[in-house]
């Protein structure tokens, strides 16, 4: 196996690993856990359910953790192809990772609220699951501030693909409009809520554009191709 076929599929094992882990934390547990309607509810359930809720905030961690590694892997696939891009790439991929780290102290609070440890005795039953509603919601809103760098990633990454000549162009669009469609889940969401139900559809359609970059990276990894000057592209160490 050539050194970009390993390489590329490096990278595609670590996003692998996002894209499953990411889902317990980011879809599972709001599903199963949370109703923003009913701060009452909401508690009961994070009180029912209270290791779920740990494995969720472990699951954003870990995948946070990971995507550390693949952006360093990403970086190092593309950067022959254009060093600009790829660290824009980068940068724009490694801002959201301490935006989550920071945003799960948010489910700490929701928790300890919604269990209500000893020396929270001073506030009523009512006032604490509102509370742990409150924190809910602002975990919800970390998430797309973070959803924002997840979008715009994307990109630079898109291009880079374009452009990169081991990965087939087609693959690059889909990617192009998964960032779309977190750009625009997130606008939907901070500024414009009343629309969520409208456009939830064509966002979800949107995202799905990533896992076709992720498949292709694991199953293909790169392809070997014979530019017009005869180099073929060779990561380079960092």
């Amino acid at each position: 196996m050539n050194t970009i076929k390993k390489q590329a599929r490096v990278a595609g094992a670590l996003y692998l690993l996002v894209a499953v882990t990411a889902p317990l934390g980011l879809m599972v547990v709001p599903a199963q856990l949370f109703d923003l309607s009913d701060a009452a509810l909401t508690a009961e359930r994070i009180r029912g359910g209270e290791t779920l809720l740990r494995l969720g905030m472990a699951s954003e961690l870990f995948h946070q953790a990971v995507e550390v590694f693949l952006v360093m892997a990403l970086y190092k696939l593309f950067q022959p192809v254009n060093q600009s891009l790829a660290r824009q790439m980068a940068w724009l991929g490694l801002i959201p990772i301490p935006i989550v780290f920071l945003n799960v102290l948010n489910e700490v609070a929701a928790l300890m609220f919604a269990t209500g440890p000893g020396f929270l005795n001073v506030f009523e039953r009512p006032q604490l699951d509102a509370l742990a509603l409150l924190f809910v919601k602002l975990h919800g809103n970390g998430l797309q501030l973070a959803a924002v760098f997840w979008g715009l990633w994307l990109f630079p990454l898109a291009l880079l693909a374009w452009r990169s000549g081991f990965i087939p162009k087609p693959v690059a669009v889909p990617v192009v409009a998964a960032g779309l469609g977190y750009l625009l889940g997130a606008i939907v969401s901070l500024l414009l809520p009343g629309l969520s139900g409208a456009l939830g559809d064509l966002i979800f359609i949107l995202m799905l554009g990533e896992p076709v970059l992720i498949l292709w990276l694991v199953v293909f990894g790169a392809r070997t191709v014979n530019r017009p000057d005869g180099a073929v592209p060779v990561p380079a160490s960092i």
